[in-house]
């Protein structure tokens, strides 16, 4: 079957890393047989008029059998659906995944352990901050404590607060915008583990670290060291990734006061480059087989 494939990222972010990500997951196609082209998002312009919805493009561009996101253009993606295209990541589960408490929801859902999180109330910018919400927030998870803003990557939007003083100032500054307070898990400090997910398995992870930060993110410093994942690890990855309805994805577990992991965070467009820098595993391949396998089985 010779399939061809469309392959999506932001060409609106500064820096190659997106490209650079799209241009690995171009080579594992090409290797099994499957011709891609690589567009941005804003090459391919949604259009809806009544009974019919399309893309603006190139009259003599092939229509794609497959999509491989790698962006958060959820629009475009659903666009995508819509037309009938067999979109991976879903656009539902790329939703998902950049939001932060969207996926704690689901997260808790399905009985899956995270730290302890309270969700801001969605106010207005011009509101006043909510003291009694910020009073139980302190009672239940006490200080220091996480505040996160439900969308941001590689580390940021992420603050550790420890003054009532610093948390008062932080909710006032995050105003209008969906964030959380958690738990902080002082035995994860600076340093996490990333498991990479695809289909059923963990096919790489590495632990990351940092010396200066509590956050262990290699973009922001941090070291990463290649690692064998325990049984347990790799079913919550797997079940993490099954529970916002993700083919695959990188899972960051935190390293837990008595030894068991927490679910951190779930990015279901992980860039692949530090993985393989890492541990010499090139996650695109298993990717690429993931979606080749699964269109010939329908």
């Amino acid at each position: 079957m010779n399939l061809h494939g469309w392959i999506i990222y932001n060409g609106t972010l500064s820096g190659n890393k997106f490209l650079d990500y799209a241009e690995w997951i171009q080579q594992a196609a090409y290797a099994r047989g499957s011709e891609t082209t690589i567009y941005k998002n804003n090459e391919l312009n949604p259009y809806l008029v009544s009974g019919e919805s399309g893309l603006i493009k190139k009259k003599d561009e092939k229509i794609a059998d497959y999509v491989v996101f790698a962006d958060k253009d959820i629009y475009l993606a659903k666009q995508l659906e819509l037309m009938g295209l067999h979109v991976f990541n879903s656009s539902q589960a790329i939703e998902i995944s950049d939001d932060k408490i969207a996926t704690y929801q689901h997260l808790a859902k399905a009985g899956l352990p995270i730290p302890r999180t309270i969700v801001y109330p969605k106010v207005f910018i011009t509101a006043q901050p909510d003291e009694d919400v910020i009073n139980n927030a302190i009672k239940s998870l006490g200080f220091p404590m996480v505040v996160k803003e439900s969308f941001g990557s590689f580390g940021e939007q992420v603050y550790l607060i420890h003054t009532r003083e610093e948390l008062w100032n932080k909710v006032n500054e995050l105003l209008g915008k969906a964030f959380v307070f958690q738990e902080f898990i002082s035995s994860s400090y600076g340093k996490d583990m990333r498991l990479q997910v695809v289909g059923n398995e963990v096919v790489a992870a590495m632990k990351r670290a940092s010396k200066n930060d509590f956050r262990a993110n290699v973009s922001a410093g941090g070291t990463m060291e290649a690692y064998t994942p325990t049984k347990i690890e790799r079913e919550m990855a797997v079940q993490a990734t099954k529970s916002i309805g993700a083919d695959f994805a990188g899972v960051d577990l935190l390293y837990g006061a008595d030894g068991s992991p927490l679910i951190c965070e779930i990015n279901s467009n992980a860039h692949i480059r530090n993985m393989y820098d890492c541990t010499n595993i090139n996650v695109a391949d298993f990717i690429m087989g993931y979606i080749i396998n699964t269109l010939t089985q329908e």
